[in-house]
């Protein structure tokens, strides 16, 4: 249960932040976020099994980032690995929107995307509908659609509006907000397949199970003279700090 939650020309200062934490089973080989070895304008984690990559930057300044729809049916097999999504965008030159509608839905299973060149931010779910252009503001994603009113996005929305209303906008307090534990009340826990106690867990913004749980915390800050940063803390199956990575870098325009 992944979340994403994003400011788009919310604040002069800050044209883009991204606070996101990615949720996945501990034993899923994954690298941890470098300057790609294969592509040095890319900034980013891999996923070793599948390839790809859930969330990434070029220093051009595309942004890019998936969480997967939770769907009550299995996916099929033969799908595509949605993590390539993100990596042929922040690889490519095509503009946000033309780039999603270019996108064969079909051939993923259920996955939501948010792209971005600095000047426009675009969102697609193979589950909602076409792909859109999205105005300035604050979203929320989780693995349902956008803005989705689940408790841990309204709530880390509510935490983003209150960090730009107040200026105090930095990666400490970003992160902060990414590690709540609490969990949301029994009415936010969905009725499927998942025993009551691990579905109540994952309602938290930062989830700690024994198999599954939040692998890492991604701020990106972009501010207005186009310097970037992406900040990665790592965490163990206890939920500890296993590890964090910062980069930092100036924007340059594609040759």
């Amino acid at each position: 249960m992944c979340l994403i939650l994003i400011a788009f020309r919310s604040s002069a200062e800050y044209p883009l932040l991204v606070a996101a934490n990615r949720d996945e089973f501990h034993a899923r080989p994954t690298h941890p976020a470098e300057w790609w070895a294969d592509d040095q304008d890319v900034v980013g984690g891999r996923d070793l099994q599948a390839g790809g990559t859930w969330l990434g930057l070029h220093r051009s300044g595309r942004f890019a980032a998936i969480t997967n729809h939770r769907d009550a049916a299995p996916s099929r097999s033969g799908k595509r690995s949605r993590g390539h999504l993100v990596s042929e965008y922040l690889q490519g030159d095509v503009a946000p929107l033309e780039y999603l509608q270019s996108i064969d839905g079909d051939g993923y299973a259920g996955f939501n995307l948010l792209v971005s060149d600095g000047q426009s931010l675009a969102s697609l779910s193979n589950r909602d509908g076409p792909a859109r252009e999205l105005a300035a503001g604050v979203y929320g994603l989780s693995n349902a659609t956008l803005d989705t009113p689940w408790e841990k996005v309204q709530h880390g929305k509510r935490a983003l509006n209150a960090l730009l209303a107040s200026n105090s906008i930095n990666e400490t307090a970003l992160l902060r907000v990414l590690a709540d534990r609490e969990k949301g009340s029994a009415h936010d826990v969905a009725s499927d397949h998942l025993p009551f106690a691990t579905a109540h867990a994952i309602t938290a913004p930062f989830i700690v199970l024994p198999e599954y749980g939040t692998r890492c915390s991604t701020v990106v800050v972009a501010d207005r003279n186009g310097r970037w940063s992406l900040t990665e803390r790592r965490f163990n199956p206890a939920g500890e700090n296993a590890g964090e990575s910062r980069f930092s870098f100036e924007r340059v325009n594609r040759q």
